[in-house]
């Protein structure tokens, strides 16, 4: 992620990248990304000037993050998954002081699905079958995914009710008649696959599919930059890219 944040932000003019940042300890420390700057530092802390900080790292590492972020005043897009419950209240409090931006999936594209999923759920009643795959790459290491997830909230969202009473991960053996209002997940795991996502709203009459194909992860990479000029000039906060977007305008 860190190489493709540096390529996209040669693509968005708004952007004056300062620093990449890594771990000090990391074989590839000073990686340099094709026809970007020489004089980029590589370092494994940002400097003060920075006026936003994106953070796609390790959960264990975002406390240390929030911190430094904290002391320097610095807004934060947090594209980090995974954090424990102690690390999620952290990020929850440095809010109260800084402008950060937090999201599983930073895609513009995925967070405007989110969006269209949540208002077709409220249009089309019980009648309608909900399931959603997704599709990723062989080493994926978790399923669901957790845009599926997000998916799958923001239809139990639409539908008013409380995901963990709907849901069905998979299926498997005589497991009788598909329940009234369940919310189906399923994984894919093959090849090189970026991340693909559709839901499915099922009728006896028609079928509604909404999908979302990452082509790259370029697609995540200019979301978190779009989130972190959004952030300029913002007051404290925890926002989302549904904020980014607009719809909680």
């Amino acid at each position: 992620m860190g190489q493709n944040l540096l390529r996209c932000s040669q693509k968005n003019s708004g952007c004056d990248i300062v620093a990449a940042v890594e771990r000090s300890d990391f074989p590839a420390l000073g990686t340099r990304v094709k026809d970007f700057p020489a004089d980029l530092p590589y370092t494994s802390e940002w400097p003060k000037e920075a006026e936003a900080v994106i953070d796609f790292t390790f959960h264990t590492c975002v406390a240390s993050n929030i911190q430094h972020a904290l002391a320097n005043k610095q807004a934060v897009v947090l594209g980090t998954t995974g954090l424990s419950e102690e690390e999620k209240q952290l990020v929850h409090d440095a809010s109260k002081q800084i402008p950060i931006v937090w999201a599983a999936n930073m895609s513009l594209g995925v967070n405007l699905l989110l969006e269209l999923v949540k208002r077709a759920a409220e249009v089309l009643d019980t009648r309608y079958d909900i399931e959603i795959v997704e599709a990723h790459h062989r080493l994926k290491k978790d399923a669901p995914s957790g845009t599926a997830l997000m998916l799958a909230e923001a239809a139990a969202a639409g539908r008013k009710v409380a995901l963990k009473e709907v849901a069905c991960y998979g299926r498997e053996g005589i497991v009788g008649e598909r329940p009234k209002g369940e919310i189906g997940i399923h994984a894919v795991r093959g090849g090189a696959i970026v991340g693909d996502h559709t839901v499915a709203l099922i009728a006896d009459e028609e079928c509604v599919e909404i999908t979302h194909k990452a082509n790259s992860r370029e697609a995540f990479a200019t979301g978190a930059l779009s989130a972190a000029l959004w952030l300029a000039n913002r007051k404290p906060g925890l926002y989302t890219m549904r904020d980014v977007l607009g719809f909680t305008a």
